[in-house]
This record gives structure tokens, C-alpha cells and sequence, in this order.
């Protein structure tokens, strides 16, 4: 595993999967979400290695990037900086960042603080607790699934999740939850979801919104607004974990935001549509930057 310093000192891990098609395109960085949960899960994003350098780094505390001595180093805004130290261990003058669940709201962070250095951002299902809400069209659309086999089940250990702490419990009952993150239940949907109880790492995960005040929340959305580059946001019609809302949020804190809802898909989606979220993304990626 290569590693890159970052403005601490800090030796922080990253994998690089080399485009299969050879091409010497720009590489695309690649953020996990969770928050803190290793950024194997990403896999290849459903094959977008394809024409370009796909670079996943290791958030603190997860995958094989060592733990932090001081919780505030888990923080989303400091996580930005670690990107920011990769960005210059790379030496790239500019370049493009995707970012799935949480790991948008580092991406954000990044955009706010070196904007100048984005050529194109991609967001996929992002939260919009940044932006300060938390809306529930996310529930609506897992009741809106209670007829699927699986969804008692999970129902019963949703309403668990919220009354048990013990980490091993946790782990079982976000697979009893699992189904409710894709738009089926089929092999690949299963295979992805059993993996994430080995990805999960509570102490980053805690610090993760942490030492954020108001005050920080505001002038971080404030500065949102004056990136040039194009900024795609991607939802997921069937996503009961951050549902729709939250990317409209997300894209209008931005003035160059384009919003593309993907039909028949989840919180993964190049879990449960690649050939759909892969050409898209490749779209945008090779349309005029800023």
C-alpha cells in the first residue's frame, strides 16, 4: 500500500486501481462515507477503473491509515486536509473528487477550502446534515416498501438500532437492516452488504461530526457558492437511507450543481446499476471542467 504524509506528519494510506482500458486519463479520488468505514467497500464503483486511475485513500482510523492521537483529527474539516495532502503528494495541479454518503460532506469541506483545486466533484447520496436538515423522505420511502419479504425484519431491527450499544449487536442488526440500502435483495446486494460489519470503526466514526459549531457550519456552506467547477449530485429513487431530499439540499448550496436522480436504485449505486452509474459519471467527468 503507497502512503502519503499529511499536514501533521501523519502517514496515511491509499490504494490505487490503474484504469483497465490503459489510458492515461486524469485520475478520479475517491472518498468512503460511513463515516469512518473502510473504503473497500467502494470497490471499483462498478467498474469506473474503466477509462481512468480510480485513488481511494484511507481516512484515519480505517482501512490500513493508523488511528489518531487526538479525536478532532477525525473531524470532517480535517479529513479535507488530508485529502488536500494527497492532493499534493500526487502532484496534481487540479483534479477530480467522487464522494459517496458521508464522505460528501469531507468532499464539501474540501470545496470550501481549496475549491480552486476541483476540477469536477461527483457527490452520490449524500446526508444533508451539513446544510442543517435532516429530512424524512428517506422513512417514507422504506414504508413505502413494506410489501418486499425482507422488510419486517428489517423494520423490527431498525427500531432496535436505537436502544442498543453494545458493537457486536449493532453489527448484527445493521445486516437485519441491510436491505432497506439497496433497490434488491439479489446476491450482490447480499455479498456487499455482509462485508460491512469488518468495515466499521466506532472511534472515527464518533469524532467524525465533532468540534463543528454553528458558527464553522455556516461559513463552510457560505463558501460552497464560489467553486467554478461542476459539481454532479446522485440519488437514488429507492434510497431509504438518505433518500432524495438531502441531494437537492446538497446541490443547491452550490451554483453549478446539476442533480440526477437514478431510477430503480439504492445507497449503493454501483452496487445496483454500474451500467447506469458508471457512463454517467464518465460523462461528466469528460465534459469541459473549470
Amino acid at each position: 500500500m503507497p502512503h502519503f504524509r499529511s499536514y501533521d506528519d501523519t502517514e496515511l494510506s491509499y490504494r490505487v486501481l490503474d484504469a483497465r482500458d490503459g489510458t492515461a486519463a486524469p485520475p478520479l479520488v475517491c472518498l468512503a462515507g460511513g463515516p469512518a468505514r473502510d473504503a473497500a467497500y467502494l470497490g471499483s464503483l462498478g467498474g469506473l477503473d474503466g477509462h481512468r486511475p480510480l485513488v481511494l485513500p484511507d481516512a484515519r482510523g480505517t482501512g490500513d491509515s493508523p488511528t489518531a492521537s487526538d479525536a478532532s483529527d477525525y473531524a470532517f474539516p480535517r479529513l479535507a486536509e488530508d485529502v488536500e495532502a494527497l492532493r499534493e503528494h500526487l502532484g496534481l495541479e487540479r483534479f477530480a473528487l467522487l464522494a459517496h454518503d458521508a464522505g460528501t460532506a469531507v468532499a464539501q469541506a474540501y470545496a470550501a477550502a481549496h475549491g480552486e483545486r476541483l476540477s469536477h466533484l461527483v457527490l452520490l447520496n449524500p446526508g444533508a446534515r451539513l446544510q442543517g436538515e435532516l429530512p424524512d423522505d428517506a422513512r417514507e420511502i422504506f414504508e413505502s416498501r413494506r410489501d418486499e419479504p425482507w422488510w419486517p425484519d428489517a423494520a423490527a431491527a431498525l427500531r432496535q438500532l436505537a436502544e442498543v450499544s453494545d458493537l457486536d449487536e449493532v453489527r448484527e442488526l445493521l445486516l437485519r437492516v441491510a436491505p432497506m440500502a439497496y433497490a434488491r435483495w439479489d446476491e450482490a446486494q447480499q455479498s456487499h452488504a455482509h462485508a460491512e460489519a469488518g468495515q466499521l470503526n466506532p472511534v472515527p466514526r464518533a469524532g467524525f461530526w465533532q468540534g463543528v459549531d454553528e458558527s464553522a457550519r455556516r461559513a463552510l456552506l457560505a463558501r460552497l457558492s464560489e467553486p467554478d467547477c461542476p459539481v454532479l449530485v446522485v440519488t437514488g429513487a429507492l434510497d431509504a437511507v438518505t433518500g432524495l431530499r438531502a441531494g437537492e439540499l446538497v446541490a443547491n448550496s452550490f451554483r453549478n450543481a446539476t442533480l440526477h436522480t437514478l431510477p430503480g436504485v439504492g445507497h449503493y449505486p454501483w452496487v445496483d446499476e454500474p451500467e447506469t452509474l458508471c457512463p454517467l459519471v464518465e460523462d461528466f467527468l469528460t465534459t469541459p471542467g473549470a
